[in-house]
């Protein structure tokens, strides 16, 4: 279920520019595209929290792959109807891709809901079910450009028919007892959220954290293709590879982690990701040369992927479950803020500046990720994980649960 979904997200979030590019030959529409994508993704956070805790997780989950996979393949039948190129295929694309984008978040935010309320089922061991969320989320991320790329050769109908069908196949899914029950329905809205999240310092320690490391992967991502072409005088495929080789690193890494937290728990494996990211985005911003450059973003990206398992397993542990969807909401758009400002950094530095740029986020995540660990550990009891219920067999052979000490 959440295989079909993040693949159809980010098959379309790829393919998406690719396609206005080939059918109108304009870089400028390009961005547009790009723009048009995304702007409903952030916007979608203001109310897919509050639909998720009124409706049910479930069923907005249900509801929104539903929609997308109608509204995508009324592209795809529009789209056979309609020339190659052309202003109607212009709009019908840039359309899509808005509606497209707007639904992917509102599943998302879902999706993560279902994921927290499993979660809550397994005691210390909810990071075994964010390891595999993070898992499948990195593979998307990994496969989904390719795929995108390849249906895309075949003819945009094809690309289209391919994510209605994944959207589909995720809302199909959803279907019958897989998931759990939807049993927090409550009016939410992002004020509601942000009272969650004022009443929980915790949580907010865990934002600064997971904010600062966005800088510094947003400066990171958005400096790369100049670092590589014009730094390094590599091609624009070799940017590409830089990021194949960091997914792979980065989704082996995430299944590590869920062995090493069996073992170590959360706090000293979340210390060493966070010392190694620095480390790493240090050397990323010292680079000598494109193959220590190359190494340096794997090693980066993989210690991002085992940071991101241990702040998401916090993270479910931390927001409540009757205003999970809402203060999610919140949490996400705060974490997303960094992204924007690292793509106006970059604008605003010259080439030979974006170094020394990347050596201060460095620094600043390194500083930011050491109070956010030391914060959290002050307030340790809330990040504990709930006691499991176990089943006590008393004489008359009645089974009841207890709590386990």
């Amino acid at each position: 279920m959440r295989a079909a979904d993040a693949l159809a997200s980010t098959t379309a979030a790829y393919a998406i520019p690719l396609l206005v590019l080939i059918t109108t030959g304009s870089t400028a529409l390009t961005g547009i595209a790009f723009l048009l994508e995304w702007t409903p993704r952030l916007a979608a956070f203001t109310f897919a929290g509050m639909l998720t805790d009124r409706f049910g997780a479930g069923c907005v989950f249900r509801c929104s792959n539903f929609v997308r996979a109608t509204v995508v393949a009324l592209a795809a039948a529009v789209l056979t109807v309609l020339p190659g190129t052309g202003a109607a295929t212009t709009t019908v694309v840039l359309g899509f891709g808005a509606v497209s984008g707007l639904l992917a978040e509102v599943s998302f935010v879902a999706v993560e809901t279902l994921g927290a309320e499993g979660g809550r089922h397994l005691g210390n061991r909810v990071h075994h079910l964010q390891a595999v969320q993070t898992g499948i989320d990195q593979g998307a991320m990994l496969v989904g450009p390719v795929l995108g790329g390849l249906l895309l050769l075949a003819g945009p109908n094809v690309l289209l028919t391919a994510v209605a069908a994944l959207a589909m196949i995720a809302a199909v899914a959803a279907h019958g007892n897989a998931l759990p029950a939807d049993r927090h329905r409550a009016p939410s809205s992002l004020l509601s959220g942000w009272r969650t999240l004022r009443r929980t310092p915790a949580l907010a320690w865990l934002i600064g954290g997971l904010a600062a490391s966005n800088l510094a992967s947003g400066v990171l991502q958005a400096a790369a293709p100049i670092t590589v072409i014009h730094r390094f005088h590599y091609s624009t495929a070799d940017v590409g590879a830089v990021w194949s080789v960091a997914a792979v690193a980065s989704l082996l890494t995430v299944i590590v982690t869920r062995r090493a937290l069996d073992r170590w728990q959360v706090w000293p494996v979340g210390a060493v990701a966070a010392a190694v990211s620095t480390v790493a985005c240090l050397s990323v911003a010292l680079a000598p040369g494109f193959a220590v450059y190359t190494a340096a973003v794997a090693v980066l990206m993989a210690a991002e992927g085992a940071l991101t398992v241990v702040l998401r397993t916090l993270r479910s542990r931390l927001i409540p479950a009757a205003a999970f969807g809402s203060t999610l909401a919140v949490v996400i758009i705060l974490v997303l803020l960094p992204l924007p400002v690292a793509g106006a950094l970059v604008a605003a530095v010259p080439a030979p500046g974006l170094p020394h740029l990347l050596l201060a986020c460095a620094v600043l995540q390194g500083g930011v990720l050491t109070a956010c660990f030391a914060g959290l550990r002050r307030h340790r009891a809330a990040c504990e994980p709930p006691p499991e219920r176990v089943l006590v067999v008393h004489r008359s052979e009645q089974v009841q649960p207890v709590d386990a000490p």
